[in-house]
């Protein structure tokens, strides 16, 4: 039986998961781990007129806070700078971008890989934080 990764593996591995699952379903990653100063975002995707920016968390089987849960307020707070930082000075060419969504990405371990579950829209600037 294999173990789960630990530590930073298991971001990189979830990480690597997000991308796969999205690309499968017709995304373009534009990069991974985007610096804007203090702020980064796991996962930056493209698919036609949307531009997805993505939140990627995981957790192995057992974990007392649950990852969805993971995602509070400081959290979404911090990804709607990072979005209005990507807007006021995008890192990567925006043309024909309509719509930007803030996503979250949950990547499930067990020794049998891992298990993914996007929630599109997940954090909105209409939030009460």
């Amino acid at each position: 039986m294999t173990r789960p990764p630990r530590g930073h593996a298991l971001g990189r591995v979830a990480e690597e998961a997000a991308c796969d699952f999205m690309v499968v379903r017709g995304f373009v990653i534009l990069g991974q781990n985007v610096r804007l100063g203090p702020l980064e975002i796991d996962l930056v995707a493209r698919q036609g007129e949307l531009l997805a920016l993505v939140e990627v968390r995981a957790r192995k089987a057992g974990s007392m806070v649950g990852a969805l849960a993971s995602v509070g307020p400081t959290k979404r707070t911090r990804m709607l700078a990072a979005a209005a930082r990507v807007l006021a000075a995008p890192p990567f060419p925006l043309e024909g971008v309509e719509r930007v969504r803030l996503d979250v990405c949950i990547v499930h371990m067990s020794a049998g890989g891992a298990t993914v579950e996007y929630f599109p829209a997940a954090v909105t600037a209409s939030e009460e934080t």
